[in-house]
């Protein structure tokens, strides 16, 4: 298997993943991933970058079944208000284009935040950096890589 960006980082740190391949017909959001994986929605995360008021970005992890809040999100950041960023602002931005963008890895270290609901999990899925493939890890690896913050981020059902 061809070693992504993100894998090649994970392998430097020594940071334990496994990876995984899914097949991009399939859809390349993240419910289609997680249904090509046959993978739990809430256990494939997907990554969200945002820009705030103060024209800063971050970076949002959240499970594939959830939505971004972005009241919360904005709460997190300590901005009055946070918006997605356009999709062809993403590829300059980060590296990375949609449907294979990863916290891991991004030109720059933007402040990032994973939904809480990660610490309740051994593991997470998240984009392996490329359309196709994905990386399973520890979040609290995750989170000490790329010097995260837990946050509760998504809208939950009523």
């Amino acid at each position: 298997m061809e070693k992504t960006l993100v894998m090649k980082i994970l392998d430097s740190k020594k940071i334990k993943y496994l990876e995984h391949t899914y097949n991009k017909d399939d859809g390349i959001d993240a419910i289609s991933v997680a249904k090509s994986l046959n993978e739990d929605v809430n256990c494939v995360f997907k990554t969200l970058v945002t820009v705030g008021k103060s024209k800063k970005h971050y970076v949002f992890v959240i499970p594939a079944s959830g939505e971004l809040d972005l009241k919360k999100a904005a709460l997190a950041a300590k901005e009055k208000n946070i918006e997605m960023i356009h999709q062809k602002e993403l590829l300059p931005l980060t590296g990375y284009v949609h449907g294979g963008c990863s916290p891991i890895g991004m030109k720059k270290l933007f402040q990032t935040f994973i939904d809480s609901s990660a610490k309740e999990l051994n593991t997470i899925i998240i984009s392996g950096g490329k359309i196709g493939y994905q990386v399973e890890l520890n979040p609290s690896d995750l989170i000490n890589l790329i010097n995260g913050t837990y946050f509760d981020l998504t809208i939950k059902n009523k």
